[in-house]
C-alpha cells in the first residue's frame, strides 16, 4: 500500500464514519501520510483524527478510535494503533514492496500520475522571456497535467536575447534544464558542473541510477533471470521502496505548488537510495551462486527504482539515457 493509497483510504474510513452518523465532520478533500515519529509504530502514521476533532466537538483520541475500527476494515491495511494524543499508526497487509514493486512495473512512467488538482481552477502557466522562468512554467505545466490539471498559457512574447541561451549550447538541452530547475527558486543555476560524470553532479547520480538499473535488468536477462516482485528483507531495500511509495505524494505536492525543483532534489534522494541498495546487496547472483527468490526480487526493485527515476526526469523534459 503506497501513501497515496493509504490516503485514500482514510479518506473513506472518515467518510464512512460520517455517513454512519458517528461523526459530524466535513470530509477533508485530501489528507497526509507520513512514516511515523517517535512513540509511533507501523509503517505510516496520519493525524486526521487531531484535524477534525474541533469541528467534531471530541477529544482526538476518541476520533481517533471511531476511525481506527474503519481504516483497519480497508483493503490492504493489516492493523491500525492508536498513539500519542490521536495518531492513527496504519501497518500493510502482504508483502508491501512487493505489492509496490507490482504497481509500477503495471504502471510503468505514468505511477505516480493521480487526480489531485482535477476540478482545480486553471494552473497559469505564463509564458515568458526569460529562460529559467520558461523552464520552468514548462516543467509546472507537466506536472500538473499529470495529476489531472488544466493548464492555462499567456500569450506569446517576443523573446530577446537572454544570458541564459547562449549556456545550452555549452550544456546541451538536458544539461540546461536540470541547470535551471534543480536549485529552488531564490538559489542561483548551476554551471558547467552539470556536465561532469561524476558523484558530486546530481544529474549524473540520477541518470547513472537510472543506467545501471537498466543494466542490471539486461544483465538479469542474459543469465536467464526475470525480475519477480516479492519480499526484499535488506534494509536498503526497505528504504528505497518507501521512497518509491512517496513518490505520487511528491508529484502531487510539486504540482499544487508549481515546483519542479522540488521533484528534481527527490530524484538525487531516491538516486543515493537506490546506490545504497544496490552496494549493500547483490542483486545479481555472484560467481557459481545460483539464482533464486532474492535475486528476482531485488532484481525487481531495482528496475523499479529506474522506472520512476526515468519517469521524474520525463515530467522535467530530460532524457533518461540506458547507456551513460
Amino acid at each position: 500500500m503506497t501513501p497515496a493509497d493509504l490516503s485514500r483510504a482514510v479518506l473513506s474510513a472518515v467518510r464512512s464514519a460520517v455517513d454512519g452518523g458517528e461523526l459530524a465532520v466535513a470530509v477533508p478533500e485530501r489528507v497526509v501520510v507520513e512514516r511515523p515519529g517517535p512513540g509511533g509504530v507501523g509503517e505510516w502514521a496520519s493525524n486526521v483524527a487531531l484535524r477534525l476533532a474541533r469541528e467534531a466537538g471530541r477529544p482526538p483520541r476518541e476520533v481517533a478510535e471511531v476511525l481506527r475500527s474503519r481504516l483497519a476494515a480497508e483493503p490492504g491495511v493489516a492493523g491500525v494503533e492508536v498513539t500519542g494524543p490521536g495518531f492513527l499508526n496504519v501497518t500493510s497487509a502482504g508483502d508491501p514492496v512487493g505489492t509496490l514493486v507490482t504497481r509500477i512495473a503495471a504502471e510503468g512512467g505514468a505511477y505516480g500520475a493521480g487526480d489531485a488538482l482535477r476540478g482545480a481552477a486553471p494552473v497559469r502557466v505564463p509564458q515568458s522571456a526569460e529562460t529559467r522562468a520558461r523552464v520552468v512554467a514548462e516543467a509546472a505545466g507537466r506536472l500538473a497535467r499529470a495529476q489531472g490539471g488544466r493548464v492555462r498559457g499567456g500569450g506569446a512574447v517576443p523573446v530577446p536575447a537572454d544570458p541564459e541561451r547562449h549556456r545550452e549550447a555549452v550544456l546541451g538541452a538536458d544539461g540546461l534544464r536540470w541547470a535551471l530547475l534543480h536549485p529552488a527558486p531564490h538559489d542561483l543555476p548551476h554551471g558547467v558542473e552539470v556536465l561532469q560524470q561524476r558523484a558530486r553532479n546530481p544529474l549524473f547520480r540520477v541518470r547513472y541510477a537510472h543506467a545501471r538499473a537498466r543494466a542490471l535488468v539486461g544483465n538479469g536477462a542474459a543469465l536467464g533471470l526475470v525480475p519477480e516482485a516479492g519480499p526484499v528483507p535488506e534494509a536498503g531495500a526497505r528504504v528505497l521502496a518507501g521512497l518509491l511509495g512517496e513518490q505520487p505524494a511528491v508529484l502531487a505536492a510539486a504540482a499544487r505548488k508549481g515546483a519542479p525543483d522540488r521533484l528534481a532534489r527527490r530524484l538525487v534522494t531516491l538516486a543515493d537510495a537506490f546506490f545504497d541498495f544496490h552496494d549493500a546487496c547483490d542483486v545479481l547472483p555472484r560467481g557459481g551462486e545460483k539464482p533464486g527468490a532474492a535475486h528476482r526480487a531485488r532484481l525487481a526493485l531495482a528496475e523499479a527504482a529506474g522506472t520512476v527515476l526515468a519517469g521524474g526526469l520525463s515530467l522535467l523534459g530530460i532524457s533518461a539515457p540506458d547507456h551513460l
